[in-house]
């Protein structure tokens, strides 16, 4: 038998359309660089990784102004959603990739990821049946709305967590269910519907989604504040 390689699969070809900019927001510069350009530093440095794939748009008129990495692969597949670009990069890579080699798909707007947590993450998941995914547990008291903008209930929040990326699982599994499930959220939301459970890996804070324009200046502290520790 092969030993499993930890493969990253980056989904960048959303538009960003909250963020209110003209380009899509995975190319907003954050301390100097494309946020994109940052995760996809975060994936070539590590040395537990065999390979990363960017998918974008056939259209994407700005990932060839960004520098080539090495070990690094742009596909021009990316469909109108994420589960559409996340299935199409899987199918793409089906001819290079053993069916139980581990995918790791992180958001191209979560720049705050380091290598720790990556490597934390691989850890806790590669003996794993199922795989699992980086998230956090909720900590802030969270209310449901009635749909006209008054508070209906308290949600209990013990069993309660916000997921995160990377999102780890095994390549044949990971395309069945994403094939197989319809609007899926998140790879996870996809396995779980096929009726397995990921495991939970206590991610950061550090690792949130850029969404709104508001974000972009807490990445960058984040960015800054890491680089000035390194």
């Amino acid at each position: 038998m092969t030993v499993p390689r930890y493969i990253a699969l980056i989904p960048a070809a959303g538009v960003g359309e909250r963020m209110g900019t003209s380009m899509p927001k995975q190319y907003a510069l954050l301390a100097g660089k494309p946020m994109l350009q940052h995760v996809m530093e975060t994936f070539a440095h590590s040395t537990l990784l065999s390979h990363t794939y960017v998918v974008v748009s056939p259209n994407d008129a700005y990932i060839s102004d960004l520098p080539v990495l090495a070990g690094t692969t742009i596909l021009k597949c990316g469909g109108a959603t994420r589960q559409a670009s996340v299935t199409n990069g899987l199918l793409a890579i089906s001819q290079d990739t053993e069916e139980d080699d581990w995918i790791l798909v992180h958001d191209a707007a979560r720049p705050g990821l380091t290598h720790d947590l990556l490597e934390k993450l691989i850890a806790f998941v590669k003996d794993d049946a199922v795989g699992g995914l980086l998230a956090l547990p909720v900590v802030d008291t969270i209310k449901r709305s009635d749909g006209h903008g008054r508070a209906e209930m308290t949600v209990e929040r013990s069993a309660l967590w916000s997921a995160q990326t990377p999102q780890m699982f095994r390549h044949a599994q990971l395309l069945q269910a994403l094939q197989q499930v319809q609007q899926a959220t998140d790879e996870a939301s996809a396995i779980e519907a096929m009726g397995h459970r990921p495991k939970l890996v206590e991610g950061s804070a550090r690792n949130f989604k850029v969404t709104l324009p508001q974000d972009l200046l807490l990445a960058e502290l984040y960015l800054k504040d890491f680089q000035g520790m390194s």
